[in-house]
Formats: structure tokens, sequence, C-alpha cells
């Protein structure tokens, strides 16, 4: 029986079989967080740490006056931080919850309906996966301003929920479901819609996921609508005003501490939402190789 659980694949408690694994991950992980450490450290370092040569790793002095001036020098301006933040949390969420139940429905019925031109609407999907966001922004913009939507909040959410990835993803998940069921649900008069909810979904729930991770990091980092789309301060998202921080500022040198807070404020939301969904992820992953 012992032996049994040294072969199997992911034993239930620490082997010595894998230790070599955890010689080469562990070295490797430290090393791949040191990014995210040096991140902290350096949101915490007073101004003196800042520009010390050689530059330290680590803070030794940790403070949180950067963040306090963070929010005590824009609030002293005409439009406050706390406004762009507002619009940022505003946007993210109804782009990450649109696009994931659009690229759902979608993808399911790619995969399961019959309808005209299905193929062709598909491959237009596979074509859109190769052009970068540049190469379609004017075209973009010419239909934001058509439908009246710049200087409006709308003017961030549209043009961020069609996700060709997400659609290309889900598909594939949605493939994976046989026929037969959902035959046999129509046989017994569900709805397309009762199929979608009660069956579709919880199966490609690692893919949603994963889509809804995409999503936000497109949205919460997002500049390009409020350069291009918006001409009012006030519809302007956080992302955005973190370009123009330290320029914005009388003292710029002094105001590396107040980027290095902003930066963390950034960062945080998705370190948080990959930690709560990364099981999720490496679902989606370990499905992709299954036919």
């Amino acid at each position: 029986m012992g032996s049994f659980q040294g072969n199997k694949i992911n034993p239930s408690r620490l082997h010595r079989s894998q230790l070599k694994y955890y010689a080469v991950l562990v070295p490797l992980a430290a090393f791949m967080i040191l990014p995210i450490v040096f991140m902290f450290s350096q949101s915490l370092k007073p101004i003196g740490e800042l520009f010390l040569y050689p530059p330290r790793f680590f803070v030794e002095n940790p403070t949180f006056k950067n963040f306090y001036d963070l929010f005590n020098v824009t609030s002293a301006t005409v439009i406050p931080m706390t406004r762009f933040l507002f619009n940022s949390l505003v946007v993210t969420g109804l782009v990450v919850v649109l696009s994931v139940a659009i690229s759902a429905m979608a993808g399911f019925a790619l995969s399961k309906l019959e309808f005209k031109s299905k193929k062709i609407v598909f491959e237009a999907n596979v074509i859109a996966l190769m052009f970068v966001s540049a190469a379609v922004a004017i075209p973009r913009y010419f239909v934001v301003e058509t439908l009246g939507l710049t200087d409006h909040l709308l003017g961030h959410i549209v043009p961020l929920l069609a996700m060709p990835v997400g659609l290309f993803l889900i598909k594939q998940f949605v493939d994976q479901v046989p026929n037969e069921i959902i035959q046999s649900a129509s046989i017994d008069g569900a709805s397309n819609f009762t199929i979608f909810r009660k069956i579709i979904v919880p199966v490609i729930m690692p893919a949603l996921a994963t889509v809804a991770i995409l999503s936000f990091q497109m949205a919460w980092n997002n500049t390009e609508t409020s350069e291009i789309y918006m001409n009012k301060e006030t519809i302007r998202t956080f992302a955005f005003y973190m370009t123009t921080l330290t320029g914005n500022l009388d003292n710029r040198v002094a105001g590396q501490g107040i980027a290095a807070a902003a930066a963390l404020l950034m960062f945080i939301p998705n370190l948080i939402i990959f930690i709560f969904m990364q099981s999720r992820v490496m679902d989606t992953m370990a499905h992709s190789g299954l036919k």
C-alpha cells in the first residue's frame, strides 16, 4: 500500500520521491515572487530610501506615508483620486460580468446550435484573434463615436465586451459536452436557455473563471478608452490617472513614492482575483489538452 501511495501521480502526503521536484520548484517560485515582494517594499519606502545608491531591495524603515500622500495630495485637487478609482471599479465590474455572459452564450450557440452562417461567424472570431488592439483603434473609435458613447461611462464598457479569446476558449469547452445530453434534454422539453443554465454552465465553470480573470485584467489596466474616447476628467479611470500621476505633481522627485503606492493599488486587485480563481485556471489548462 505504501508503494502504491508513492507511485500515485498526486499522493495525499509528501513522499520522498517528490523532494527532487521541490528542490527545483521552490527556488523557482521564490525567484518568481521577487517582483511582487519588491513592489510591496518599494511602496513602503520613505523618500530617503527610494533614491539610495546602490538601491536596496528591501525596505529598512517601512512607512505608510506614500499612501497617505496619495490620498491627501489628490484629495486637494479638483478631482480626487477616489473618483478615478470609483470609475475603474464600476467599469471593471460591468465588463467582467457582461463579457463572461456574452462569451458563454455565444460559445454555446456556436458549439451546439444550428443557424445560418455559423461557420463564418466562428472563422471571423478566429481571424479577430490575430489583430492587436492598436490595429483596430481607428475603426473602434468610429463605432464608439457613431454610437454616441464618447464622454460616457459606456464608452469604457462597450469596446471591451468583445473577447475573441474568451469566445474561442469557451466554445472548445462546450464542444466536449456530448450532443446526446443536449438532445435528451430537448426531448424532455428543456429550452435552450435551460440547457445552457443547467447543463452547460456547470461544465464550463473553469473556462468562465479564466475569461473573468482575462476580462478583469483587460478592463482594470485599460488606458485606451480614457485617452481616446474621454475628454471629461471625471469619466476617466484609475489606470489612466496612474500614467499621469507624477507628471501632474509639482515635486516629481517626491512623487515617486506616491507613484509606487499607486502602482501597488493597481496590482493588488489582479493578485487577489488570481489567488481566488487560480484553481479554476489550472482546471482550464488541464482540460485544454483533452480531446
